[in-house]
């Protein structure tokens, strides 16, 4: 598989190019590596071979380029790493494996950022995000802490330095090379945390809470609004459900609310999610009927387990639009529903995904289509 970010300045000891996305989707435009890792990297080097030992933190890593890479090729001994998706920590292990053991994954908090003075990080794409990540930083890292966060230019806004400047005092900018550039952010201006932000919706009747890398945060978006505005016709017998993806947790909340007689499960690979839903459940009075656990896909539920999942997918895989994920969202649901039990899944009207749920899952049906939204409803045979 061709390398988009070959020819980077420094020889490496250890080629990048040799990473894989496993066990995340895998295709000829995907790639595991790409060229602001390798720059990241670069301008981090002086102060990554300097830093002293557990003092290198990596937030954001896709695949384990910026992990390894420091660790491999520049001797960064103790990295404690966040990454918000789960695939990610899983690919991180996996491409590890027999280069390095020098890193140890943390959930976002003091632990993962106490004393730090290298944070190397994958800039995120919403500015939500980036304030939760930066406050964290500035509120536990060392003083003298320098944050190199980098990204593809077409993916960085002047926002973002806005955001920055809240909470470091300092911010340079790198040169671009190969269509990406490093912002360098230093001196620290702690302050107290905003999240998980709560905000009630008159429209939901619930309280919904979001932490920055959360989809949507704390709105409901419009996908979710049309496949709620018919929830109520699905599976009128169930005993137990599964919002597959949950995000804030909306959809986990309102059928904990309105069905009493539902055990729900909401289960999303995202750790700010499941952060968020928690924080949702809680904020409702719900903690105590809705289990939300953090997985890739069903991959803890047994199979013919479940009477109902409930689905809004991505169709993004980063910034490529893909079905892939999708698909297998599909197949996990397939597998854990009982014979009869139903998936009700709200998709963009673009997407021809009715072939698929009808092979993968069985018979489906269109509940209701608009201009932007199709929501069906497929029966496990």
């Amino acid at each position: 598989m061709p390398d988009p970010g070959a020819g980077n300045a420094v020889a490496p000891k250890f080629d990048l190019g040799s990473l894989r996305r496993y066990p995340d989707l895998e295709a000829d435009n995907l790639f595991a590596v790409d060229a602001s890792d390798r720059l990241i990297l670069d301008e981090a080097r002086a102060d990554v071979e300097a830093a002293a030992p557990g003092r290198v933190v990596v937030i954001g890593d896709h695949y384990g380029a910026l992990t390894i890479g420091a660790a491999a090729n520049f001797g960064a001994t103790g990295i404690r790493v966040h990454q918000d998706g789960l695939v990610g920590e899983a690919a991180l292990a996996a491409n590890a494996d027999g280069v390095t053991a020098e890193f140890r994954s943390l959930p976002l908090g003091a632990e993962l950022l106490l004393d730090a003075t290298v944070v190397l990080m994958q800039l995120p794409r919403g500015l939500a995000e980036l304030d939760e990540l930066a406050g964290e930083i500035a509120r536990h890292a060392n003083p003298s802490v320098r944050v190199y966060a980098g990204g593809r230019i077409k993916h960085i806004s002047l926002a973002m330095n806005d955001v920055l400047g809240r909470h470091f005092r300092r911010l340079d900018v790198s040169l671009a090379r190969q269509k990406s550039r490093v912002l360098i952010a230093s001196e620290p201006l702690p302050s107290e945390s905003t999240f998980p932000a709560i905000e009630y919706s008159e429209e939901l009747g619930l309280s919904v809470a979001g932490h920055g890398a959360v989809f949507a945060g704390t709105k409901l978006d419009i996908g979710t609004r049309v496949l709620l505005s018919v929830l109520d016709r699905a599976a009128p017998d169930a005993r137990n459900a599964i919002d597959l993806g949950c995000g804030s947790g909306i959809l986990a909340a309102s059928l904990a609310r309105d069905r009493p007689e539902l055990t729900v499960i909401a289960t999303d690979q995202s750790a700010a999610a499941v952060a968020s839903a928690r924080a949702t459940m809680k904020a409702n009075g719900l903690a105590d009927r809705v289990s939300v656990v953090r997985d890739d896909g069903l991959s803890l539920q047994p199979d013919q387990s479940a009477d109902l999942v409930v689905l809004n997918p991505p169709f993004h895989v980063g910034a490529t639009v893909h079905s892939g994920l999708a698909a297998k969202l599909f197949r996990d649901a397939a597998r854990v529903l009982r014979p009869g039990g139903e998936l009700w899944t709200v998709y963009n009207s673009h997407l021809s995904y009715r072939p698929t749920l009808q092979r993968v899952v069985g018979r489906t049906l269109e509940v209701v289509r608009n201009d932007k939204f199709t929501v069906t409803v497929s029966r496990r045979a």
